[in-house]
């Protein structure tokens, strides 16, 4: 009998021990597949972050090209208003018959447009 209580224990210890080894490997595969997860979430961030680094650029890129432009549109605003500036003086001085000061203004006028081109 004891013979049988023994095998019954060592059956048992063997089931025991085959069930730890189950929940062990299903735990090390739930691991596995978290730590898979874990890197492909990890590589997704670093593709998104290479893409934000490269539209940060374009847009530092655009924001430059939006200066300059700036920069042109107000040089052109100001020499437009210069010119305006001096047609009108030409007009009052034709209309207060000061033709030699229209003569200086007309001449200033052209040699301001000659530089522009």
């Amino acid at each position: 009998m004891h013979s049988n209580t023994s095998e019954a224990a060592t059956g048992r210890q063997h089931l025991h021990k085959k069930r730890r080894l189950a929940n062990i490997n299903c735990s090390m595969k739930k691991l596995r597949m978290a730590m898979e997860e874990a890197n492909d979430e990890q590589n997704n961030m670093k593709e998104a972050e290479g893409n934000l680094t490269e539209n940060l650029e374009a847009m530092e890129v655009e924001c430059h090209k939006l200066r300059q432009e700036t920069i042109l549109v107000t040089q052109q605003t100001v020499n437009t208003q210069i010119r305006l500036s001096l047609m009108f003086q030409i007009l009052k001085a034709r209309g207060n018959r000061d033709f030699p000061q229209a003569s200086r203004l007309t001449s200033a006028l052209r040699e301001l447009m000659e530089k522009e081109k």
